[in-house]
């Protein structure tokens, strides 16, 4: 048995879609729930729950969702031993990937500049307010947190790593009437036909999936009538009909299936019934943006690239290239 009490964590989100008519999928994912925790839970769940744990409690907190870094509150609420349990607390949730975030004057530089991908994406988006947003593949929420500081009126991110929940609800311990949510699940644990988002973003997923079309399908399930999807992915260049399978590995990630051109993922959202599908955005990837940092120490994009040739990843193929996609679904 695990040391973590998912009934209280998630409590207010489950009696939240008991009472608004999504009592079936809050049962479903009691369910799922007691599986990943209660049955089989993760063998780093208890330090985990310890680093957690060791964070300070402060009793007010206030917030800025709408800049580079999230951040909660400032270095003069801490007294030096705080700092001192705040740090040592949130290094115990390392590597850090997403990001950045910023608590009371501890910054950390996460592995990925995820900022600089929400103001590639942001311009783009249907006005936030009010909306109820799914994040599939939400890392550890750091996007989820900037949809909230858009004015979006429930969030609810997915993402099945389990390190990933834990960096979300250290943010979400000081923020804890937000309505922002993190659920352990992947795309294929959602009921299917949902139909209960006015906004899903699938943003870096799409190439980790063997059938790319019946992830746009279940994107589509998601959303209500007239909903928008946000579909970042990495691309190729080609022509229509046109997307690279690696042999094995791409930039040394094993689970990365296809690669389309823009113009073959527009036939793909075309085909699978979305309307109104537009690039919006196509950017290289670069090691300012992905990179080793003393919050996550492993290797990063540079050692994924050809030392000869960083326009190629090691294995020879087109270095990283994503765009970013907006669609309708009728």
């Amino acid at each position: 048995m695990s040391n973590f009490d998912w009934k209280t964590c998630f409590g207010q989100l489950l009696a939240e879609l008991d009472d608004t008519g999504q009592a079936s999928w809050a049962e479903i994912i009691r369910t799922q729930l007691i599986r990943r925790f209660d049955e089989t839970p993760h063998g780093d769940l208890a330090r985990w729950q310890k680093a957690m744990d060791s964070l300070p409690d402060i009793s007010w907190t206030t917030s800025e969702l709408n800049t580079s870094a999230i951040t909660l509150g400032s270095k003069a609420t801490l007294s030096l031993d705080q700092q001192q349990a705040l740090e040592s607390g949130l290094r115990g949730l390392m590597p850090w990937r997403k990001g950045p975030f910023d608590f009371f004057g501890t910054l950390i530089d996460t592995e990925w500049r995820s900022d600089w991908k929400w103001d590639r994406v942001s311009p783009y988006l249907s006005d936030l307010t009010g909306r109820r947003i799914l994040d599939v593949g939400c890392g550890s929420g750091y996007h989820c947190w900037r949809m909230l500081g858009e004015g979006a009126g429930r969030v609810i991110g997915i993402d099945p790593g389990l390190l990933f929940l834990f960096q979300f609800l250290s943010v979400k311990r000081y923020l804890p009437e937000t309505p922002v949510d993190l659920l352990p699940i992947r795309v294929e644990d959602l009921p299917e036909g949902l139909e209960a988002f006015d906004t899903t973003f699938s943003m870096g997923v799409l190439y980790h999936r063997r059938s790319p079309l019946d992830h746009l399908l279940e994107l589509k399930g998601t959303l209500r009538r007239g909903g928008e999807l946000v579909l970042e992915t990495l691309i190729v260049d080609g022509p229509e009909g046109y997307s690279l399978m690696p042999e094995d590995r791409y930039g040394q990630m094993r689970n990365v299936w296809f690669l389309p051109s823009c113009a073959t993922l527009l036939r793909w959202l075309d085909r699978t019934g979305f309307r109104n599908a537009r690039v919006v955005d196509v950017s290289e990837t670069s090691t300012d943006e992905q990179r080793s940092t003393n919050w996550m120490r492993f290797n990063s994009l540079q050692d994924f690239l050809d030392p000869n040739d960083l326009t190629k990843t090691i294995e020879g193929y087109p270095g990283p290239k994503r765009a970013t996609i907006i669609a309708e679904k009728p």
